[in-house]
């Protein structure tokens, strides 16, 4: 577990950790601001895979936080990565977002669009969800097409503390149909965390996994062997932290207690 101070890259999720929905987290501006006061980085690492990195770039500014394109990175584009290697040549139905699917091709994914001649599922946290898309979904896992996801989330927090169904959920719904799992590509696994280590060619010891849901946030923070910090601003709670086997090296209120601690403050864990 490294001090907060010695972290060079920040690896942070969005919603229910810098914001919610379209309202900013107290603090996490100025928190954003002093890395970069400090020369030090911080990437948006997130499992919402509706939007495609720009649409993230764009919401992100109009929170007012510093943000461009190198500072994203989503289970989506993870997802494009993973079927271009894995997949190459595979024709892919994506239950997703447009945003989603304008990211897959940018990574050379092969989509059909009304999921003729598909060999692959790519199930995503679709906002555009219909019931067209749902019975295609179903008549492709029944036939046996392979079978992945952006992410396992059950929930998305909005706006008010509330929330909505996220593709974890969405999966539980297909199971109970065809009786089948999806392959999870984003958050826990480690693979997005990998990726950006490389890239960055930042050592491990130096990297933070900040986020708000024990079971993926976390746990990626874990399995990747990073510094994990749970902030309690979104949908994890302490009575689900003292109930969960995921124990984080740090857990703190919110990303105004980093901000604290990193310009030499006191806070409380």
């Amino acid at each position: 577990m490294a001090d907060l101070k010695d972290i060079t890259l920040y690896l942070l999720d969005m919603d229910g950790t810098v914001n919610l929905g379209y309202d900013p987290i107290d603090g996490a501006k100025e928190f954003l601001e002093t890395l970069k006061e400090q020369g030090k980085n911080f990437i948006f690492l997130t499992n919402n895979s509706s939007k495609n990195a720009m649409d993230y770039v764009e919401k992100m500014r109009s929170l007012d936080f510093p943000c461009e394109k190198e500072n994203v990175f989503t289970s989506g584009m993870a997802a494009g990565m993973f079927l271009l290697e894995n997949k190459k040549g595979s024709l892919v139905y994506v239950c997703g977002t447009e945003s989603l699917k304008t990211e897959l091709k940018k990574y050379g994914v092969n989509i059909s669009e009304d999921g003729i001649g598909a060999d692959t599922v790519l199930l995503g946290y679709d906002t555009e969800l219909d019931y067209k898309k749902i019975r295609v979904v179903c008549d492709l896992l029944d036939g046996g097409a392979d079978y992945y996801a952006t992410n396992i989330d059950m929930v998305c927090p909005i706006e008010g503390g509330r929330y909505l169904p996220d593709c974890g959920s969405f999966a539980d719904m297909f199971e109970c149909a065809v009786k089948r799992r999806p392959i999870f590509l984003g958050k826990p696994d480690r693979t997005m965390i990998d990726i950006l280590a490389k890239r960055e060619n930042i050592p491990y010891e130096q990297i933070a996994m900040v986020g708000d849901r024990i079971y993926t946030d976390v746990k990626t923070g874990i399995n990747a062997g990073v510094t994990s910090i749970l902030v309690l601003s979104g949908e994890t709670t302490m009575e689900d932290y003292k109930k969960s086997d995921v124990k984080p090296d740090y857990i703190l209120d919110s990303v105004k207690d980093i901000y604290t601690a990193i310009k030499g403050g006191n806070y409380e864990e």
